[in-house]
């Protein structure tokens, strides 16, 4: 395959992206007319209306993807190894599309379920970029048997850029030497790990300035999270809870609770925890049934919890409960800013009314998974999230973007990781004839 020019491939590029968004909204339409306002007839469409999701995000990546080329492009940037990444990036998404996006092992976007013809798809699979992909594979796997190729990585913002590299020369000193032996002995993540990340700031990226956070935005969360997964995944997601319960009181928080709990969640002299998800409901939180039972100035709580990440060491739980009567779904659900005392190895749960196991688990450590028993636990009336009853499930919807926003990043992070540790092991590993590539030392 002859290199395409900058400019050719931009336009090829831009034009994919023109017919995939066509191609989206066709979907989108297909799938409005079939359901129109009747949820019932949404529930009969999951399929589809989890393949169009799923479509939406392709297409936006195939939107960024080609936005990220054209900012190299600008600055001069866009090298054999941007352009073979650009097209292995838009043949693989384009050909997916067309041919049936793998949500799961067992579930397949196909076109047919979006109501989208052979017509519809023709302009993305006459894409140059989808005939080229193969080859454009090959070669840029030929680039990276030479070494990783450097440059294309700019974000594009000096504030951005001296974040991650400040995040990155801390994670490849204090995390990533010590993270195997973490998680082999299955190890809390050192107290010390965690003072000094509050140190730089973490805990307090995107909260702001006024309550001692950074003030930063949801991108600078992104390249914490990022760098930091990419040494350790459960250093990645200590602040996953800090967002959680930042965006939380933030946004529903009355000023007395904003003033009390956000400086030290901002500095990391507050852990929280989120306690939302029960044996028997899991996602389906319209049907948590944890009570919370007022009396006097006091709230008891009685229930049971599941899955709770740094249950133990944390001292403040955003704990989503039923105020309403038992059926009276989403709308019954109060959140409650619970404090509770620390706990360690020999009594993780030191509070009356409150008890716990831990879940073992084969990956994700470094702040173990508990089940929480609640008999009678009490919390302060004050502590009911914006002072008033039956707003717990839209307070928790409106920050469930911004942590699940964190939490792609933390996979990016740790697929740059596995990525990098393939490519080492495929050039290094002596096999059947030659002597092995090597990677160049990576500059500190």
């Amino acid at each position: 395959m002859t290199p395409m020019q900058p400019e050719p491939l931009l336009n090829d590029s831009a034009a994919a992206v023109s017919a995939a968004e066509a191609l989206l909204a066709r979907a989108r339409g297909n799938l409005a007319a079939r359901v129109g306002n009747d949820s019932a007839r949404l529930d009969a469409e999951q399929l589809a209306a989890h393949g169009l999701a799923w479509t939406a995000t392709y297409v936006a990546a195939l939107r960024q993807l080609r936005e990220w080329a054209a900012r190299l492009d600008a600055a001069g940037e866009f090298g054999e190894a941007q352009r073979l990444i650009l097209v292995v990036g838009f043949g693989e998404y384009l050909a997916q599309i067309c041919g049936g996006i793998a949500m799961g092992q067992g579930e397949i976007a196909r076109p047919s379920e979006l109501g989208l013809t052979e017509s519809d798809l023709a302009p993305l699979r006459g894409s140059m970029l989808v005939a080229g992909l193969a080859e454009a594979r090959a070669q840029l796997g030929a680039l990276f048997a030479d070494g990783m190729p450097s440059g294309g990585d700019s974000l594009g913002d000096e504030t951005l850029e001296l974040i991650r590299d400040q995040v990155r020369r801390f994670a490849e000193r204090a995390v990533a030497p010590h993270a195997h032996d973490w998680h082999r002995q299955d190890r809390l993540i050192p107290i010390e790990v965690i003072e000094e990340l509050s140190g730089i700031g973490v805990f307090g990226v995107t909260l702001p300035e006024e309550y001692g956070g950074l003030g930063l935005g949801k991108l600078a969360m992104c390249v914490v999270s990022e760098e930091l997964s990419r040494a350790y995944i459960g250093v990645g997601s200590l602040g996953t809870r800090s967002e959680i319960a930042g965006e939380l009181i933030r946004l529903n928080g009355t000023q007395e609770q904003k003033a009390r709990w956000l400086p030290g969640i901002a500095s990391g002299a507050v852990l929280p925890t989120a306690v939302f998800t029960e044996p028997n409901s899991g996602s389906d939180l319209a049907s948590l049934q944890t009570r919370a039972v007022r009396d006097g100035d006091i709230y008891r709580i009685h229930g049971a919890k599941t899955w709770i990440t740094h249950g133990a060491r944390s001292d403040l739980m955003t704990l989503l409960a039923r105020t309403g009567s038992p059926d009276s779904g989403y709308r019954g659900l109060s959140m409650f800013l619970a404090p509770k005392p620390r706990g360690g190895d020999s009594d993780p749960f030191p509070a009356e009314g409150m008890s716990g196991t831990e879940i073992p688990v084969l990956g994700y450590r470094g702040m173990k998974e508990y089940e929480i028993g609640f008999d009678g636990f009490a919390v302060p009336a004050d502590a009911l999230l914006g002072g008033v009853e039956g707003e717990g499930f839209k307070q928790l919807m409106a920050t469930f973007e911004s942590a699940r926003v964190q939490t792609a990043a933390r996979a990016v992070g740790v697929a740059q990781n596995a990525f990098e540790l393939a490519l080492a092991y495929a050039l290094e590993r002596r096999q059947f004839g030659p002597q092995p590539h090597r990677l160049p030392a990576r500059a500190a």
